[in-house]
């Protein structure tokens, strides 16, 4: 069987509601609980480390903290905190998003930097920098989390949280929960992971060794000869098969 065949068999099984459970948990489970923009952010920044701390962590937020004082929220997360995010990082983040939704939505601001060209990245160099603005706290942990905008392309690394981030607001079936309009899910590019880098070698998708927003932009052009309008719906189904060590 050919690559794409086996792709889009592993992406129709795998398009379920069972894919997201406890017993296989993804932040994505999370997520799809609230159908809101702000805690799905909350919930893919997180998404580093063991997939069962993510959740463990995850459910342990207070997210209507989103709506409370900076004082309130300082308070109730002043014990939370989680890897490299100590509870101040915490607390930066949501007082952060606490303020962005008193000017606009997050669809907007990336859609804003988006629009021009249709690149996704320059919407999410927009978002990054009005984020940075809203809220200027800095810490190692709290850079980490939120990322930055990089000085050459070439030199930049997957910003695999947020990409991952724009296929659960874009795409729309079974597991992404579609909760934006105005970006198209063509130009969302390759969320790429561990998993999905070892898998996507193994399978002859990617040639490139390292791991970079190169190693993206080359996976996801050639996902696009599988599918031009929407190349990342081969996500999911990468990254299981690498998780589940199927490749």
């Amino acid at each position: 069987m050919d690559i794409k065949n086996r792709l889009d068999q592993e992406v129709e099984a795998r398009n379920n509601h069972n894919e997201l459970s406890y017993d296989k948990p993804d932040p994505l489970l999370i997520a799809s609980k609230y159908q809101d923009e702000s805690i799905a952010l909350i919930c893919a920044l997180f998404a580093y480390g063991n997939v069962k701390a993510i959740i463990k962590f995850l459910d342990s937020l207070d997210f209507s903290l989103l709506e409370a004082s900076d004082e309130r929220i300082r308070k109730e997360l002043s014990s939370h905190y989680y890897r490299f995010q100590k509870s101040e990082d915490v607390v930066a983040l949501f007082i952060a998003l606490k303020r962005l939704k008193e000017i606009d939505s997050i669809e907007n601001i990336f859609y804003e930097g988006y629009k021009k060209e249709q690149n996704i990245l320059d919407g999410l160099w927009n978002f990054i920098s009005i984020l940075k603005e809203i809220y200027p706290y800095t810490s190692r942990g709290y850079s980490f989390l939120v990322g930055s905008v990089p000085k050459k392309l070439n030199s930049a690394g997957t910003y695999k949280r947020y990409l991952m981030y724009l296929r659960w607001m874009v795409r729309k079936d079974k597991l992404d929960m579609g909760l934006w309009s105005k970006i198209e899910k063509k130009d969302l590019l390759m969320p790429l992971d561990t998993h999905t880098f070892k898998v996507s070698q193994k399978l002859g998708l990617l040639k490139r060794k390292t791991y970079d927003m190169k190693a993206t932009l080359e996976l996801t052009e050639k996902l696009k000869e599988f599918d031009a309008t929407d190349p990342i719906k081969y996500d999911f189904a990468l990254y299981r098969l690498g998780q589940e060590r199927i490749f």
